[in-house]
């Protein structure tokens, strides 16, 4: 994810400081040299670098801290307030009209995924902030975007209006909008045309459908992986339009986020959605206090609680932790909670939500994992009800058919069952301990050397973590 070298050397300069019992000068400029490096190498603009020191030394020195009981610690929080500054002090929500007809506009150069977040966006407008969206395809020059976006609104359950690539842009949103009105639609995403490069076509036709609709929203899609050349891209479109947020694609991948951290800045411009993957639901909100958060390693729980809530059945949840308080763990359970799992998104990403695990995260190899989970699944769903819920009554050539139905091994089908003979043991341990009125902090220490032999040894030393 973007982000991950800086907040892996800001956490080290972060640590240096906050086991220090007072603060000095010696010792403040030194970690200020590794956040100066960290921000540098991140790709962050080079003005932006020196006032944002300047301003935590500014702070750091000033009575509120020299006056704390933990310097240290206050120092980390003027470094995590001075990211969400940098970031946009608050989050930056679409501008919905109180009455009438929202028109959202998508911009952005060929090849940043617009097409793709128009939709993104436009299903988190319908399903989180109840709106009734409609998309108009008003990119005539590639034909196939039109294709692309009826696709998926018919993935969102959303309407496409569209003229074909034979109609120009302008007449098309002119005609767009005037159909939403009539048809009572409250939210109006118009998906432009991109280009390769900036140009004046590209700019005028814009500037026309500005004018024509006059937009509550223009927002400009950039693609985290450019780097520094967001600055240059938004700065660009926002001398031709009055931009009015950033959508920035490609949030998972390996870029150094300078970009991002630059951008709100310099062009007053705020981050309002990001990207963090290639399917339907991979848009987020952006809030800068999470994302500043993240970035020190402090997690993002309250991202993780909605993302759980939004993906896992609460019923199906409280159903299956009755039955593991009950002594009924089996197969099934398994297997359910691995598609809970699943449904949560990449395990690194998960595990950079929660605080503490930020520096676990890249040992993650997410790829490996969910093929070690896939090949889990697919022994599990080769087996029968009968043998899911009662496994001690599998035997050997029960096995050698369902290592054929899963494409599996014998081996691998006895490898799933040791592992789930010690789940199922702890997890009943742990409902006995429940019924006796809790845990001592001596069973406590017994659960948690049970739990590590659960389901990790196989995944960490073949498919889960990477050796280092």
């Amino acid at each position: 994810m973007a982000f991950d070298s800086l907040s892996e050397r800001l956490n080290k300069a972060m640590r240096n400081v906050a086991g220090k019992g007072t603060l000095s000068d010696a010792n403040m400029e030194d970690m200020l040299k590794e956040v100066r490096l960290a921000l540098l190498e991140a790709d962050v603009n080079y003005k932006i670098v020196k006032d944002f020191l300047n301003d935590i030394r500014e702070k750091a020195r000033g009575e509120e801290v020299l006056k704390s009981v933990e310097p240290g610690e206050q120092l980390v929080k003027i470094v995590h307030d001075q990211i969400v500054d940098l970031l946009g002090n608050e989050e930056a929500g679409l501008n919905f009209k109180q009455d009438g007809m929202t028109v959202i506009m998508m911009v952005g150069l060929q090849g940043t995924g617009k097409t793709t977040s128009v939709a993104k966006i436009a299903k988190i407008v319908k399903n989180k902030m109840g709106k009734n969206p409609i998309l108009i395809a008003a990119d005539v020059i590639r034909p196939a975007a039109i294709e692309q976006l009826q696709t998926l609104g018919r993935e969102i359950d959303t309407e496409v209006f569209s003229l074909g690539a034979e109609t120009s842009a302008l007449e098309t949103v002119k005609q767009g909008v005037q159909y939403a009105k009539e048809k009572g639609y409250d939210t109006v995403f118009i998906d432009t045309a991109g280009r390769l490069h900036i140009d004046e076509v590209l700019m005028n036709e814009l500037k026309d459908i500005n004018e024509a609709v006059q937009p509550d929203d223009i927002l400009l899609t950039v693609d985290a992986m450019t780097g520094q050349d967001i600055v240059n891209v938004a700065q660009a479109f926002k001398e031709a339009l009055p931009l009015t947020g950033l959508v920035v694609t490609k949030f998972d991948g390996d870029s150094r986020g300078g970009g991002v951290l630059s951008v709100k800045k310099i062009t007053e411009v705020p981050v309002k959605f990001v990207g963090e993957g290639e399917k339907i639901d991979n848009m987020d909100v952006f809030h800068p206090d999470r994302m500043a958060d993240r970035i020190l390693g402090m997690g993002d729980i309250v991202s993780f609680v909605e993302k759980a809530q939004e993906k896992i059945d609460q019923e199906e949840s409280e159903k299956m932790a009755q039955r593991m308080m009950n002594g009924q763990f089996s197969l099934t359970d398994m297997l359910k909670q691995m598609e809970m799992i699943e449904k949560m998104g990449p395990l690194g990403g998960i595990m950079k939500m929660l605080p503490g695990m930020n520096q676990y995260a890249d040992m993650m190899d997410d790829e490996k994992t969910g093929a070690t989970m896939k090949k889990t699944k697919a022994i599990i769903q080769s087996m029968t009800v009968y043998e899911r819920e009662h496994p001690e009554k599998i035997r050997s050539t029960m096995k050698k058919r369902i290592a054929r139905g899963s494409g599996s091994t014998v081996e691998n089908v006895n490898k799933l069952m040791n592992q789930f003979s010690r789940t199922k043991k702890a997890v009943d341990q742990l409902g006995m301990m429940q019924k006796n009125g809790g845990m001592s902090e001596e069973k406590l220490e017994k659960m948690a050397d049970q739990m590590q032999n659960m389901q990790m040894p196989d995944m960490q030393n073949r498919n889960g973590f990477r050796r280092h």
